[in-house]
């Protein structure tokens, strides 16, 4: 029970449950062109449009490597998880080479299932200036799929 905490005592603070618990879908941009007519579909009169019969959820939805060492290489795994009823495709449109960020996934349709997004990113200073000892790295990755476009924010700092 999220009443009582493990001792058994009742709890004082509320608990906050983790985004991909409370069903959040990552920040998006919808395409202009939904209807697909080579993708996979489910005939069932029951569901109304393909919107309801695709989407995709990252876990976690946000990437945050903290502080880095320059020079140093280091890498995460977001999970994509297909949520809808349909097979649906992507692709990753790699970031900037200035930004140190590559993600690394293998294509294809995800039908049902979950696919590994390995994100990477080259701790580097951009410039020669001297930034007071940290510089923040942040950007914004796109995911294309196709009913929408999914960003997935990455913060670092390169000490």
């Amino acid at each position: 029970s999220l009443m009582v905490d493990v001792t058994g005592q009742t709890r004082i603070e509320k608990v906050i449950l983790p985004s991909y618990l409370q069903g959040k879908k990552p920040n998006s941009i919808p395409n202009k062109k939904i209807e697909d007519p080579v993708a996979g579909k489910v005939s069932i009169s029951s569901l109304a449009t393909r919107q309801d019969l695709t989407g995709f959820h990252l876990i976690p939805p946000r990437v945050t490597f903290g502080v880095l060492k320059e020079g140093c290489t280091y890498a995460t795994t977001v999970i994509m998880k297909n949520v809808g009823v349909n097979f649906s495709r992507f692709r990753v449109k790699q970031p900037p080479p200035y930004t140190g960020l590559r993600v690394m996934y293998t294509p294809g349709p995800v039908a049902g299932l979950q696919v590994e997004l390995e994100i990477e990113i080259l701790a580097m200073v951009i410039g020669g200036k001297d930034a007071g000892g940290l510089e923040e790295v942040s950007h914004d990755i796109e995911i294309l799929t196709e009913t929408e476009t999914l960003l997935l924010p990455v913060k670092a700092n390169i000490l």
